[in-house]
This record gives C-alpha cells, structure tokens and sequence, in this order.
C-alpha cells in the first residue's frame, strides 16, 4: 500500500510518520487493497482557501477536503477492494488546532479524525442525509477507538502489537 503524506503547512508539531500509520490503520480497517495508493497532504490556510472556493464554491479555508481518483470502494467480508489510486486527503492544521480547542482535545487527535474523515470520503461515505451522517461517523468512531487501542498497546510495550 502506497501512502504518502506531505506537510506543506509549515506546522512542524504534525507527526507525519504517526499519520502515515493512522492512514494505513483506516485503509486496512476498511479492506483496501494493499495495491491502493493515497495522498495525505497538510496545507496552509491560504491554499486550503483557494481550494475550498475552486472546488466547494465556499469562502474561507475548511478542515478537511477529499478529491476522490478511482472511486474505489471498501472490501467486503473476505475480499478487499479492487486496486487504484483512492486519492487526496487534504488537512489544515490551523483550522484543526482551532476546532480541537473547541471540541477539547488535542490537535493532534483533530487531525486523526480529519484523516480518517476524509479517507472515508473517499471511499465513497458521505454525511448529507441522516442516515449516511449515522453509518459514517459511527464508522469514524469506530476506527478512531480501535486506532488509540492500538497506539497505546504499542506506546505500553505490548510485543503483539509489533
């Protein structure tokens, strides 16, 4: 699985390497293909402005935006999905330290939901109408827990995890 995450932001506390993972943890959760690729890329608030007008025809810079490629779809039960290019993920941390401050947690952990958000996005989930809103964020919430069992069992030393 090809992942590549760039941070073009200038915010030097994002842990690119611990993004990647987070990345590779959803793509997994949800039965990627392991021949998928994906793009994580952190900007500014400038270019995430210039792109959430181009593109969403909205002023002022967002959080998260998704630019979906081969319109790959999860696996099911036994199988994964088909292999392609899934996509852009694109963050803005400025915008995610602010709203993490707001909501009352890390801004870290804003930029974990916003990756994971926006992969999900991508594979074709939206939050538009009520139900899709209750199967997407409870699939967020879902993969988010299972991620920080994960890294704590690895941060705890726990051999299994490695």
């Amino acid at each position: 699985m090809s992942i590549d995450v760039a941070n073009e932001s200038g915010v030097t506390t994002v842990d690119e390497e611990r993004l990647s993972r987070l990345a590779r943890h959803v793509l997994d959760a949800m039965r990627v293909h392991p021949l998928a690729e994906l793009s994580v890329v952190l900007v500014d608030e400038e270019p995430m402005t210039d792109l959430h007008v181009r593109w969403m025809d909205e002023p002022g810079p967002t959080d998260v935006l998704s630019f979906p490629m081969d319109e790959l779809r999860p696996g099911g039960p036994g199988r994964t999905s088909e292999p392609g290019v899934l996509g852009d993920v694109i963050i803005c941390p400025q915008v995610a330290e602010r709203q993490a401050l707001k909501a009352g947690h890390s801004t870290e952990a804003e930029i974990d939901l916003l990756c994971t958000h926006g992969i999900l996005h991508l594979l074709g989930y939206d939050h538009a109408e009520p139900d899709e809103h209750k199967e997407m964020f409870g699939l967020q919430g879902e993969i988010l827990a299972s991620w920080r069992e994960r890294e704590a069992a690895s941060a705890g030393g726990d051999e299994s995890d490695r």
